[in-house]
């Protein structure tokens, strides 16, 4: 079975779960996981655990709200199980060395990108279980997705950009054509390996020759 992890970073309100849900409907044993699940203080819950930073706003948007451990346990534990796709939408990864682990886990990684002035409409037009304050967006939200995207990009992040503000069958259609490409050409490359003869070894001591044994099939990232 071929595997393989999708990240689909973007800053907030750019289209991620849109394109998630869709990408979940169309490919067979598609595993989401949410960033968001792994909030260290769960939305409905008190927020003691979310600073409050210099710039006046509880610190959401920052690496040390989330528990970034226990969504790596959450990733691996999905490879071990080789199902055939996984896409986990998230904001922008954040603090690129301080989750290196996480980052090399995924065959591929999406950003959705949407100018500042369609990024801001979006989000006035929602409604969140923690409403924002009056300011969070430009005080806190787009600053913290502009440092951090600066931090990515200087890091050397190897990313897939998207137009967010493509329509949304577009965006689908896009990805899943490079995704179903992907697990076609790891598909062929796995039945070319498999079909290769194996090598023999030099004559063993006191016994003839002996054939060298196939490697213990392992979970192909793509």
């Amino acid at each position: 079975l071929i595997s393989c992890t999708r990240s689909l970073p973007s800053m907030t309100n750019g289209g991620k779960t849109t394109l998630t849900n869709s990408l979940l409907r169309a490919l067979p044993n598609c595993c989401v996981i949410h960033q968001d699940d792994f909030f260290k203080a769960p939305l409905f819950q008190p927020q003691d655990q979310i600073a409050v930073g210099e710039d006046g706003f509880k610190q959401w948007d920052v690496l040390e709200s989330l528990d970034m451990e226990a969504m790596l346990d959450t990733v691996q534990a999905w490879l071990s199980t080789r199902h055939s796709v996984s896409v986990c939408p998230s904001k922008l990864e954040k603090r690129h060395d301080s989750i290196l682990p996480l980052v090399d886990l995924y065959s591929r990684r999406y950003f959705l990108t949407i100018p500042y002035e369609e990024c801001k409409w979006r989000r006035s037009t929602r409604n969140y279980t923690v409403p924002d304050p009056p300011g969070l967006f430009d005080g806190h939200v787009w600053p913290m997705y502009q440092k951090y995207r600066q931090e990515m990009e200087a890091n050397g992040v190897e990313v897939v950009y998207l137009d967010g503000t493509k329509s949304r069958e577009e965006l689908f259609r896009e990805v899943l054509e490079d995704i179903q490409n992907s697990l076609l050409n790891r598909s062929q490359e796995s039945a070319l390996s498999s079909a290769r003869p194996a090598r023999p070894q030099g004559p063993g001591r006191g016994c003839g020759h002996r054939t060298a044994r196939p490697a213990a099939s392992q979970p192909d990232i793509v």
